[in-house]
């Protein structure tokens, strides 16, 4: 079952996101190369190869057969798959509201002055966008 759309495509849980992590940050990657960049988990090859084989069926990944061993990727972007976890947890937890989701984050932890500047320069930009 390959997803044709990205609301089609379940949100990963927990455990594929570590892995597209993985083949974000490092780009395509073999299940030994996943397996070997989860070496602070005490997972199985097999583990991480089946894990692999249900993201390939759900849609989260494709697999290029062009080399020896199959090599993967991750179908959407990182952007992509962290706007829809947003939109879904959005939904969830702050019944819609981006004010409540902003300020509870804002509370949750300590924010540095430049992560503040930052987070100000992007609420202008989406003002001056959205005018």
């Amino acid at each position: 079952m390959t997803a044709a759309r990205d609301n089609e495509t379940p949100l990963p849980t927990e455990a594929e996101l570590e892995i597209l992590q993985i083949l974000w940050s490092h780009g395509p990657q073999t299940v030994r190369e996943v397996h070997e960049a989860l070496h602070n988990r005490q997972t199985g090859y097999t583990t991480v190869l089946k894990q692999m084989q249900i993201m390939t069926e759900k849609g989260l990944l494709k697999r290029s057969e062009r080399f020896r061993s199959h090599v993967y990727s991750a179908k959407q972007n990182q952007e992509r798959t962290q706007q829809r976890l947003v939109t879904d947890f959005l939904q969830r937890a702050f019944s819609g509201s981006a004010k409540n989701l902003v300020l509870g984050a804002l509370s949750a932890r300590r924010v540095s002055p430049e992560e503040m500047a930052e987070i100000k320069q992007a609420i202008q930009k989406f003002e001056e966008e959205s005018k």
